[in-house]
């Protein structure tokens, strides 16, 4: 077990995301901007970098993650919640994603899994597609609301609402998280996947907005 979890080496090169006092990591916000600057040139690519613009959002996903349970309170985050990150198509969310859960190295990690793969498999599945997702297992679906309808034997199936209803059980019963981004609105997630999922998602998620004028980073 890593005994000094603040201290993160890649590629040889230690990383101080803060400092140890009494048995507690004292976090720096800029620190840790530093360390995902370079861990994202690792995982995506010497052309990533950490937007000066997307720094509100960054900070609102580091004190989630690092659980700073002063700073949630302040910015009406709850830490025992999961993060449902929004905005527009190519303002980084997945990447984010993909990314937050590295300055936490000690913490259990999840998987990121795009929500159009999950009703691919449904299709050819089943509705043992909807238990695997349902399970304890900790995930980020990604890319929530652009996965079509499922189709299993002729009968169609939301799909992404049925497990979004059974994590919101897990939730309940076994306190897991469950973490998703997506380029819809409330309104738009709404009417996809119908009031009462929408409000069980108020329940398993903080939301976290990138601005709406979010430029495409992938262009």
């Amino acid at each position: 077990m890593n005994t000094q979890p603040h201290i993160i080496i890649e590629k040889g090169v230690q990383y101080h995301l803060g400092e140890l006092k009494d048995n507690h990591i004292l976090y720096d916000f800029q620190k840790i901007l530093i360390y995902l600057g370079a861990k994202g040139k690792l995982l995506f690519g010497k052309n990533f970098k950490i937007y000066e613009e997307d720094e509100v959002v960054l900070y609102k996903l580091c004190i989630y993650f690092i659980r700073d349970f002063e700073a949630c309170k302040k910015l009406d985050i709850d830490p025992n919640k999961g993060i449902l990150l929004s905005g527009p198509v190519g303002c980084g969310k997945t990447s984010l994603m993909k990314l937050l859960r590295h300055i936490v190295p000690h913490q259990k990690s999840y998987e990121v899994i795009p929500a159009r793969n999950i009703t691919f498999a449904f299709n050819n599945l089943g509705y043992k597609t909807i238990e695997e997702y349902g399970n304890s297992s900790f995930y980020c679906f990604d890319d929530l609301g652009v996965e079509t309808t499922g189709r299993h034997f002729g009968k169609d199936c939301n799909v992404m609402g049925e497990i979004l209803l059974s994590r919101y059980d897990l939730f309940l019963q076994r306190k897991i998280r469950t973490h998703a981004t997506t380029n819809l609105n409330a309104h738009e997630l709404e009417d996809l996947y119908g009031n009462r999922v929408r409000s069980r998602m108020r329940q398993l998620f903080n939301l976290i907005a990138f601005d709406e004028k979010s430029k495409d980073k992938r262009v």
